[in-house]
């Protein structure tokens, strides 16, 4: 950390290869010719571009302990930590939900699943997480969600597939199709694209809000 700011440097130039990487991957020039770096993966395996989303969170992650460790050290109110957090957790939120909607607001398309609404209920659970448990409950928590997780996966069937079948669109795609969360629409290349163009503008926001 520097001694004027008290900001944590690496934390600051990660975040800005990250954005860097982001801005890259969703304008790569031309979409009829993208270089394999520069997509996703179709279902196993993954390429740079899937990193981008995972150092969001990363970052996401260290940044609630800078955020939270000074004030519950001086003794400020957890009512107002926990007011914070929902304050900041809105906000991304209801940001990435303009920003999927921009500029027709079409509500019968519009994604709610989109990468800040989900990077915000991310914040919010893991926020809520930190401010209510102690160090060995966090990693309790954090090793019991990928053990479930590995059981659902590979030990509960999905209808129409069997126990252990990881084929694409099986447990993943029937846990969103069954939240009303996700549609052909939004799977689609145009659905995705549609907000691509907002990169740069939410990428800022996004940092405005986790910094203040």
């Amino acid at each position: 950390m520097t001694e004027q700011s008290n900001r944590l440097v690496s934390l600051d130039v990660f975040r800005g290869i990250t954005i860097a990487g982001m801005v890259l991957v969703n304008n790569p020039g031309s979409w009829s010719h993208i270089y394999w770096p520069l997509e996703h993966a179709e279902w196993n395996g993954w390429t740079p571009t899937d990193l981008i989303f995972p150092f969001f969170l990363f970052i996401v992650g260290i940044a609630i302990p800078l955020a939270f460790g000074k004030r519950i050290e001086r003794g400020d109110a957890r009512r107002a930590l926990f007011v914070k957090v929902l304050y900041r957790s809105a906000i991304i939120f209801l940001l990435g939900e303009f920003l999927a909607g921009f500029p027709y607001f079409q509500l019968s398309t519009i994604r709610i699943p989109g990468v800040l609404q989900r990077i915000a209920v991310c914040y919010f659970l893991a926020s809520i997480i930190y401010l209510t448990t102690r160090p060995r409950t966090l990693a309790i928590i954090a090793v019991a969600l990928l053990v479930v997780y590995w059981l659902l996966m590979h030990y509960v069937p999905a209808p129409g597939f069997y126990a252990g079948d990881l084929s694409k669109g099986r447990k993943s795609g029937f846990v969103h199709r069954s939240a009303g969360l996700w549609t052909a629409h939004l799977e689609s290349r145009k659905g995705l694209r549609s907000g691509r163009h907002c990169s740069a503008r939410w990428a800022r926001w996004l940092r405005r809000c986790l910094e203040c």
